[in-house]
């Protein structure tokens, strides 16, 4: 038996809809007993959206099978309208929502003014820039308050330095949201240094549309400051995104050269287009598997890639190490938490923090998080958000250069903030399974990568029978 999931128009019309910010907070069900559980999530965000750039540069039409219908891939499927494409809803995609048929976009037809609205995904305000310098006329990009806080910098950079103009709304130059990109139809490429040190997706961004640069693209991260091969400054953050960005590229027939590190070579040429199913998002698959730690419980999740570009499949080894029993067998991951969840140290977890840190907050010894830095410039300052609200219902965090130290502590309950990111919602609901009276400010925010996740958070403690746990918050059996 499976969760229950959200039907495929309830799926469709969330992925539409921005996080309600002014609900009352969300009482997270508290867990007085092991969950056992059997889960399905939703299909990849970084797939998915990386997928529907690649059909709409694509040399003919393309077919997405099961993908993410979630708020930050209806503000790139609505974007990549807005530059030509042509993105059809057609039955089969399960009970997520339908699968996609993407007519890819005309380059070299006149265009209208467009507009883009990135809402707060990092994928639409980084990789539909290059998009739009590809075609003709004037692409406008913005969106939600807090999106105009995240670092563009560089994508902004880069295109100036390939020859795009890149203008604020009153004409002057700008190295954030809002901006206007002045596409005239083609981008000529050739040797591109910058600065990825704050995103990833900086590189993702370039090397999606690299193909179809005249010349195509020789990009070089070299850290603002590096200065010798002894102090070559800050590495570029989530080097597993980039690899999954170059594996889908080479899939649809785009030669890629990363053999030297902090280089990538992109040959220029067509972009086969492809027919593809989208795997299901193993990090948003983390809070399902961290309850299993905090309630000393079961989860399941079939379906679980034997290999993967995803980073969420690094669970498998975060959640051995914090004391769980971990198998894959058959194609279904089986996490069963231990008797304790133990403190550990962590180098690069990446977007996978917000849950580990969670954990962290109820395990019984020390634990460090480095490698993270760049997560201060995600949806919000994670870092800062991770220590506020650990701190809030008793517990003892810090933020260091690079991360966090979480340390031991008898929690209490209270309102988890979660700043419009999804991931310190999905947090809070963690900490609320083991935690009586925890309330999660804007459970709604969710809907950006994944809609229905209260009812799938539901749904998974409705497995085990009704007196083996407490939803309403209340005191422990």
């Amino acid at each position: 038996m499976t969760g229950a999931t959200p039907t495929a128009a309830a799926s469709t019309a969330a992925a539409s809809t921005a996080p309600a910010h002014g609900a009352p907070p969300w009482r997270a069900p508290f867990a007085g007993r092991p969950v056992d559980a059997t889960v399905t999530v939703p299909g990849s965000k970084s797939l998915t959206n990386r997928y529907l750039v690649l059909a709409a540069l694509a040399d003919g039409p393309s077919r997405l099978r099961a993908p993410l219908h979630s708020r930050d891939s209806a503000l790139m499927i609505e974007a990549l309208r807005q530059l030509g494409a042509t993105i059809t809803e057609v039955p089969g995609g399960g009970a997520f929502g339908p699968d996609l048929d993407i007519t890819p976009i005309s380059l070299d037809a006149p265009a209208d003014r467009a507009g883009i609205d990135c809402g707060l995904a990092g994928t639409v305000m980084r990789f539909v820039p290059p998009v739009a310098a590809l075609r003709r006329g004037q692409t406008e990009f913005d969106g939600d308050p807090h999106a105009r806080n995240r670092p563009m910098g560089p994508i902004i950079g880069a295109l100036t330095g390939l020859g795009v103009t890149v203008t604020a709304p009153d004409g002057s130059p700008t190295s954030s949201l809002p901006f206007t990109v002045h596409g005239t139809g083609a981008v000529r490429g050739g040797h591109l240094v910058i600065d990825a040190s704050a995103s990833s997706q900086f590189v993702s961004a370039l090397l999606l549309a690299g193909a179809r640069f005249t010349d195509g693209l020789h990009l070089e991260h070299r850290s603002t400051e590096h200065r010798s091969t002894e102090h070559p400054g800050k590495p570029v953050p989530s080097l597993d995104h980039i690899t999954m960005t170059v594996a889908v590229l080479r899939g649809v027939g785009v030669t890629v050269d990363d053999s030297v590190p902090n280089h990538w070579v992109v040959a220029p040429g067509s972009i086969s287009a492809f027919d593809r199913r989208i795997e299901q998002d193993l990090s948003n698959a983390g809070p399902f598997l961290a309850a299993a730690l905090a309630t000393r419980g079961t989860v399941r999740i079939p379906n679980w890639p034997a290999g993967t570009t995803q980073v969420g499949d690094l669970w498998r080894s975060i959640l051995c190490d914090m004391g769980a029993t971990v198998t894959l067998a058959d194609g279904t991951l089986t996490v069963t938490g231990g008797p304790e969840i133990k403190g550990a140290d962590f180098d690069g977890t990446s977007e996978l923090a917000p849950t580990v840190a969670a954990l962290c907050a109820l395990a019984t010894g020390p634990s460090r998080l480095s490698g993270i830095a760049h997560l201060r410039g995600h949806e919000t300052d994670r870092l800062a958000a991770l220590v506020a609200e650990i701190n809030r219902l008793g517990g003892d965090a810090e933020e260091t250069p690079d991360g966090l130290i979480i340390r031991p502590a008898a929690l209490h309950g209270g309102v988890v903030r979660s700043y419009a990111d999804h991931r310190m919602a999905t947090a809070g609901a963690i900490l609320g399974l083991a935690i009586p009276g925890v309330e999660v400010e804007d459970i709604a925010t969710t809907a950006k990568t994944m809609p229905g996740f209260p009812q799938l958070w539901d749904a998974m403690l409705a497995q085990g029978s009704p007196a083996d746990k407490d939803t309403t918050g209340g005191t422990q059996h």
